[in-house]
């Protein structure tokens, strides 16, 4: 076997949806099997492409918006979001705890609801104002 024959065996290709900037580009993203390091990037128009197809595959993040409970509040669920994006695996330990929340109105927009502590940097905010009825 060769050295090249050897390297493309080591190689996996993996398709990502850019979302980086209105065009959409469908990307390539060559990794190695083993250290799952990026070799190569296809399909990409602009620079952000290029950096969006290489954290996605190395690191994944997401924002997190979802809805907690308010009581006393002029509606019942306040929407909330992550400040910064938070490791994509941690997405849904999120979500869980943020269901046991519950807050009390009036709330204030970017009023910090909840830290993460084991997590440093992950703080969820209030999306909006909440008055009290």
């Amino acid at each position: 076997m060769s050295v090249e024959e050897k390297h493309a065996t080591d190689l996996i290709t993996v398709g990502y949806l850019c979302i980086g900037c209105p065009l959409g580009c469908r990307l390539e993203v060559d990794a190695d099997t083993i250290t799952n390091a990026v070799v190569e990037v296809r399909g990409y128009s602009c620079r952000r492409g290029k950096d969006y197809a290489i954290q996605e595959h190395t690191a994944p993040m997401r924002l997190v918006t979802t809805t907690v409970a308010v009581d006393a509040g002029l509606w019942a669920r306040l929407p909330v979001r992550s400040r910064t994006p938070v490791p994509k695996d941690k997405v849904k330990a999120i979500c869980k705890h943020l269901r046991s929340i519950r807050v009390t109105a009036p709330v204030a927009s970017g009023a910090i609801i909840w830290v993460d502590d084991r997590e440093p940097g992950i703080e969820i905010v209030a999306s909006r104002a909440m008055p009290a009825r």
